[in-house]
C-alpha cells in the first residue's frame, strides 16, 4: 500500500516539526515500522519530485525540473517504466486513486484500475472569490474552515474507494494463489488551498497557536540568491509581508495543522481497512510526501526552496517480518530510494537505470553506517546536499550556504563565509552533480506560477 501525500512537511507528531501537530494515525504507523527522520525530496515542487520518485532518476538526469512540464515530454523519461508499471509488468494487480503522478493524463497506461481523482477547484467555486482566509483576492492562496462535511472532502472520497478495494477478496492467479496487488492512494491535502471542515479546523484555536520559530534578521547572512528564493511569492497574496500585515499568520498555521490532522484521519481509515482485510500480515506499507512546505520560516511560504522546510518529508515504511517496529532512522535518505527499495522488498527482478539505493539495509538495521547524502534540486544549477549533520547549498551563480544541524536545526546561521568550514564545504561539494541535462520542454506559464529567473539574483 503506497500512500502519497501532497505538500506535507514535518508537522507530524512523531517528527516533531510543530509542537501542536496532532497526527495519531501516522504516529501509529510509525510505531509499526521504521520512521525515517532525515528523509528528503529530490525537488521541492510537485512535478519534478514525483517524476524523480516514480522513475528512480534525479531531476538533473531526467530533465524534469519544474511544475510547468509534462513528464513524458522530457526525452530522458519519455519511455521510462514507472513504479506502478514495473509492478504491473511483473504480475501485480495495480490499483490507484487520487494524485500519484502530477497530472491526471500521466496516470494513463499505469493501472489495471484507477479510481477517483479530484482537484481543489470545486470548493473554491462553492465558496466564491472572497475565500475564507481574509486575504484580499486570495485565489488558490486561501486557508481556513469550509462548510463541508468530512465525507464530502475529495481525499475522503479517494480513501473510501481504496477502503472498498481492500475489503474485496483478492483475485486468484491461474495456480489458485492470491494475486499480489499494488495499491496507490494519493491524498492531496494539505496542498493549497488549506481548507478543512470546520469541525477539524476549530480543534486548533487561532489564539492558542504557536508560530514557527523565526530569527529577526535571519536573511541578513544569506547570499543574494538565497534572499531571492524568498521573494518568489512577493507579487502574490502568499507573501510573508502580505500575510503578516493582515494579521493572518496564526490562522494560516492553524489551517495547516488542521489539514495535517484531516489527512491523518484518512490514513487511519486506510490502516483500519488493511488491518481488517486478508492482507494484513503480508502487505508492505509505505507513506511519503512529495516535498515540504514553508509557513513563514525564513520569511518564505509554500515550497521551491533548498532549506529544510521545503526538502524534509515524512517517510514511513512497514514491512512485516523485516522492519523493526517503532524504529527511527536518522540517516539521510531520499524519495529516489523508494523505487529500488520496493523492488528488493517485493523480490522483483533487478531494475536497471535506478539512481537511488535500496533502504532495505536500513530497515533491517536503522543505525548502520550510511555514507550517502540526500540531494535536492530546485531548477537547473541550484542544489542542496544534506548529510546527517550538514546542509550545503550551492546556487546556479555560485552562491553558497552551509548549516550545522547539530547546533542550528532551524538553519538560522549561514556558515559558508567562515574559513573554518572551508574543508567541510569542499567535501560536501563533491556530491554535487558533475553534469546536468537541459530542461525538457516547458508548458505555458500557469495561472498560479510566477515569472522568475532561477539562475541569477
Amino acid at each position: 500500500m503506497f500512500i502519497a501525500i501532497d505538500d506535507l512537511n514535518d508537522w507530524v507528531s512523531c517528527l516533531g516539526g510543530h509542537p501542536q501537530a496532532v497526527t495519531p494515525q501516522m504516529d501509529r504507523l510509525a510505531r509499526r515500522g521504521v520512521l525515517f527522520t532525515n528523509a528528503h525530496c529530490q525537488a521541492p515542487i510537485c512535478q519534478p519530485s514525483r517524476t524523480s520518485l516514480l522513475t528512480g532518476t534525479y531531476p538533473f538526469s531526467n530533465g524534469v525540473y519544474d511544475v510547468e512540464q509534462n513528464m513524458r515530454d522530457a526525452p530522458r523519461v519519455k519511455d521510462a517504466v514507472t513504479i506502478p508499471q514495473y509492478f504491473r509488468k511483473h504480475g501485480y494487480q495495480v490499483l490507484g486513486a487520487g494524485k500519484i503522478h502530477h497530472r491526471r493524463a500521466e496516470e494513463t497506461g499505469s493501472w489495471d484500475e484507477f479510481g477517483p481523482r479530484f482537484g481543489w477547484g470545486w470548493m473554491g467555486q462553492r465558496i466564491g472569490p472572497k475565500g475564507v482566509s481574509g486575504l484580499p483576492e486570495p485565489s488558490i492562496f486561501d486557508f481556513g474552515p469550509v462548510p463541508f462535511a468530512v465525507e464530502e472532502m475529495n481525499d475522503m472520497r479517494v480513501t473510501d474507494w481504496a477502503v472498498a478495494r481492500l475489503r474485496e477478496k483478492p483475485n486468484a492467479t491461474s495456480s489458485g494463489e492470491a494475486e499480489p496487488f499494488f495499491l496507490a492512494v494519493g491524498l492531496v491535502t494539505p496542498h493549497l488551498p488549506l481548507f478543512t471542515p470546520s469541525e477539524i479546523y476549530h480543534r486548533f484555536p487561532v489564539d492558542s497557536i504557536d508560530l514557527p520559530e523565526v530569527l529577526p534578521g535571519d536573511l541578513d547572512d544569506l547570499p543574494p540568491m538565497g534572499r531571492k528564493f524568498t521573494r518568489y511569492f512577493d507579487s502574490t497574496p502568499m507573501s510573508h509581508h502580505n500575510i503578516t500585515r493582515h494579521g493572518l499568520w496564526h490562522k494560516a498555521v492553524a489551517s495547516y495543522l488542521a489539514c495535517a490532522t484531516f489527512t491523518d484521519h484518512c490514513v487511519g481509515r486506510l490502516l483500519d481497512a488493511l488491518d481488517n482485510s486478508p492482507h494484513a500480515d503480508n502487505t508492505v506499507i509505505l507513506l511519503w510526501s512529495d516535498h515540504g512546505f514553508h509557513i513563514g520560516e525564513k520569511m518564505h511560504w509554500e515550497k521551491r526552496s533548498l532549506w529544510e522546510e521545503s526538502t524534509r518529508v515524512p517517510l514511513i515504511i512497514v514491512v512485516p517480518g523485516t522492519s523493526k517496529a517503532g524504529a527511527r532512522c536518522s540517516r539521510p535518505v531520499g524519495l529516489i530510494d523508494i523505487y529500488p527499495t520496493l523492488v528488493e522488498l517485493c523480490k522483483l527482478p533487478e531494475k536497471g537505470g535506478l539512481e537511488g539505493r535500496s533502504l532495505v539495509p536500513l530497515l533491517q538495521d536503522p543505525d548502520r553506517e550510511w555514507s550517502y547524502p540526500a540531494l535536492t534540486t530546485q531548477m537547473p544549477g541550484n542544489h542542496s546536499v544534506r548529510t546527517e549533520r550538514w546542509r550545503y547549498i550551492r546556487y546556479a551563480n555560485g552562491d553558497e550556504e552551509l548549516y550545522d544541524h547539530r547546533a542550528d536545526p532551524n538553519e538560522f546561521h549561514n556558515l559558508a563565509g567562515d574559513p573554518e568550514h572551508a574543508a567541510v564545504m569542499k567535501q560536501l561539494a563533491t556530491h554535487l552533480p558533475e553534469t546536468e541535462v537541459p530542461s525538457g520542454p516547458r508548458l505555458p506559464r500557469q495561472k498560479y506560477t510566477q515569472e522568475f529567473d532561477w539562475t541569477k539574483p
